[in-house]
């Protein structure tokens, strides 16, 4: 099957203006297929990359470093695969280097290589701290994300202000009492 159109996703943009009664031709709305395309293209970027290539250049030259690296505060962006609302919040990454390291922005890459599909939080969470177990092959990986979801926040439930956490523990992050517990703290700012 070839993959839908610029012209494509505007005419379906076209359709759902109509269908919730509003005239796709109106001035305020004639160019609103066009923008709502491009902003897809942006908000679901995830599927032309595959984030785990962006952990790949890693440094060997540590120091003897061998304790905890933690990213908090990731802004995620991503959309709820039940509705297409949007999922906002922040993730917060870690890992217990194994001889090497990978550069900080390369974890907020691929946070949002991830995170710009359409997605559940919880396989959004087991894709980040798999792909960074995977590849760089640490001795435990941890990740958190805090969200907000718009499909409860905006329609349905309305529960306003309420947050999804969802984590992510592998390795001695996982299964070492004191390593999981210098984490967590960490991210929550204990």
């Amino acid at each position: 099957m070839a993959k839908p159109t610029q012209a494509d996703a505007e005419a379906a943009v076209r359709v759902l203006i109509e269908w919730a009664g509003d005239d796709p031709n109106r001035e305020g709305l004639i160019d609103t297929p066009e923008r709502v395309a491009r902003s897809y293209r942006e908000l679901f970027s995830g599927y032309d990359v595959d984030p785990r290539d962006y952990l790949k250049r890693t440094f060997d030259e540590v120091g003897g470093y061998d304790e905890l690296v933690v990213l908090k505060d990731i802004r995620v962006v991503s959309f709820c695969e039940h509705h297409l609302l949007p999922v906002t919040g922040r993730a917060h990454v870690g890992y217990l280097p194994n001889k090497r390291v990978v550069g900080i922005s390369k974890l907020a890459r691929v946070v949002h290589g991830f995170a710009r599909r359409l997605q559940i939080q919880e396989k959004l969470t087991a894709e980040i701290a798999e792909a960074i177990q995977d590849i760089l092959e640490p001795q435990g990986v941890g990740v958190v994300i805090e969200a907000e979801h718009s499909c409860m926040t905006l329609r349905g439930v309305n529960t306003t202000g309420s947050l999804l956490t969802t984590s992510r523990l592998l390795g001695v992050i996982r299964d070492d009492p004191r390593t999981r517990e210098e984490f967590l703290g960490m991210v929550h700012g204990k």
